[in-house]
């Protein structure tokens, strides 16, 4: 945030004041004095803004957003920058430097300022083929080094996060946390005992499953619904992870893996990056009525997916549609998807042939809405899925500079700013402690 407001701006923002998780404003860093920082930065365009009149009332909540968005801490429960990092580099070598503008992905530093988010969990990503070929940890470890290159190469913009403390701690100096979480437990290659090792190297969650059934138990994924559930190494997983302060990530689950692992676990869970099943009831990645009553029976919180497919019925046929093309015209073509020209190839192809028919932010809030009105404020988040849903993003919330034009919609519909505290970052917070904190009691680490 920019430290001279003017007066006025300072007023309204003073008067805006929350509680335990706001942020600090006056210690808000511009990261204008940071190495190889963009002082340029890109304000966000809330969508209703431009064509408003100075004055009018919308114009007042696209200002009050954005301020809002300054003054709240922003958690965002999933984004694949790791992964993108991972696609783009040389040899093992990171070329991207995000700590700059950035033409390509959802997510860089002037881009996160500018939208006001503090700490997006970094998806440590293992793809399923690796549950097959071997390798799962290692590359799990390769991707965490990058996450901790990017704090050492940029100490006044980066920061790691174990904690809801240090997040707020970075927050107030300034920093964007990068907190870990890592999506696939086959990472853990059927040992227990990695769980220690990971939470060691600071990861706060892991997505037991994800496109396929692993040594854990069932996904969402799997080509005929799956009746499988937690098998006995995940439901030994489950009560390892209560014990080692690791919160436990259903997103990619399947219906019975997630019915179990929440009536297991002494601490409540978390789906990171998924939606409602009832927008689009033929996809059972994401999560049904009766599974989001039972995950806020037990304390749990949905975060949001920003991805069209997760949000409307005609997107998701679409994008699904495109997964089998991007396939075929792949192995058609003898493209590898995971070179950079052969993405961008894959990519063009599908711009002509089946274009995205895209949600918009309002139907992003439309989710939000159904998860207050059916189990309360305090099971919603934020898990948009930046950098790994590709160019499917619901049009107002394609980057990570666009938070505000979400609040702007739900402070239309009338939500409070401490409904919008707990939406942005109070209630991910409030499960990551109660999980450290049961982990304190089972088995003190130092």
């Amino acid at each position: 945030m920019n430290s001279s407001r003017r007066p006025w701006a300072v007023a309204l923002a003073l008067s805006l004041a929350l509680a335990a998780c706001s942020k600090s404003s006056p210690k808000r860093n511009t990261g204008t004095d940071a190495p190889g920082s963009d002082t340029t930065r890109a304000t966000p365009t809330p969508p209703h803004a431009t064509t408003d009149t100075p004055g009018s009332p919308t114009r007042g909540l696209a200002e009050r957003a954005r301020l809002l968005s300054e003054k709240l801490i922003i958690v965002d429960g999933h984004v694949d920058l790791p992964h993108r990092l991972r696609l783009s580099s040389v040899d093992g070598r990171l070329t991207e430097d995000v700590s700059v503008h950035t033409e390509a992905g959802h997510f860089d530093y002037p881009r996160a300022r500018a939208g006001g988010l503090d700490a997006p969990f970094m998806s440590i990503y293992v793809p399923v083929t690796y549950q097959a070929s071997g390798g799962a940890r290692a590359l799990a470890d390769q991707l965490i080094d990058w996450v901790e290159q990017l704090t050492r190469d940029h100490p006044s913009q980066f920061a790691l996060a174990a904690s809801p403390e240090a997040v707020r701690k970075n927050s107030a100096a300034g920093k964007i946390s990068l907190p870990l979480g890592i999506e696939n437990g086959a990472a853990l290659e059927g040992r227990v005992e990695n769980l220690l090792h990971f939470r060691k190297r600071g990861v706060s969650y892991i997505t037991l499953t994800h496109s396929r059934n692993n040594d854990l138990g069932g996904s969402s994924y799997e080509p005929i619904p799956t009746q499988v559930g937690l098998t006995p190494l995940g439901r030994e997983v489950v009560l390892e992870m209560n014990k080692v302060g690791i919160m436990i990530d259903l997103s990619h689950a399947s219906d019975p893996t997630f019915s179990q692992a929440v009536r297991l676990s002494r601490a409540p869970v978390i789906l990171s990056h998924s939606s409602l099943r009832h927008f689009v009831p033929s996809f059972q990645r994401n999560v049904s009525d009766a599974l989001l009553e039972e995950l806020a029976q037990h304390g749990g919180v949905v975060m949001i997916n920003f991805g069209s497919e997760f949000l409307l019925p005609k997107a998701n046929e679409v994008v699904l549609k495109r997964w089998q093309l991007a396939a075929e015209f792949a192995e058609k073509h003898g493209l590898n998807r995971e070179k950079t020209a052969d993405r961008k190839r894959i990519e063009d192809y599908l711009a002509v042939t089946l274009p995205v028919p895209y949600a918009k932010v309002e139907d992003v809030a439309d989710h939000i809405d159904r998860v207050k009105k059916l189990v309360g404020i305090d099971h919603v988040g934020i898990g948009s899925d930046f950098d790994g849903v590709g160019d499917s993003l619901a049009r107002g919330l394609e980057d990570v500079s666009h938070y505000p034009n979400l609040i702007e919609v739900l402070l239309e519909r009338g939500y409070t700013e401490s409904e919008l505290e707990q939406l942005c970052s109070g209630n991910v917070l409030r499960v990551w402690q109660r999980v450290l904190d049961l982990a304190q009691k089972t088995r003190p680490h130092g």
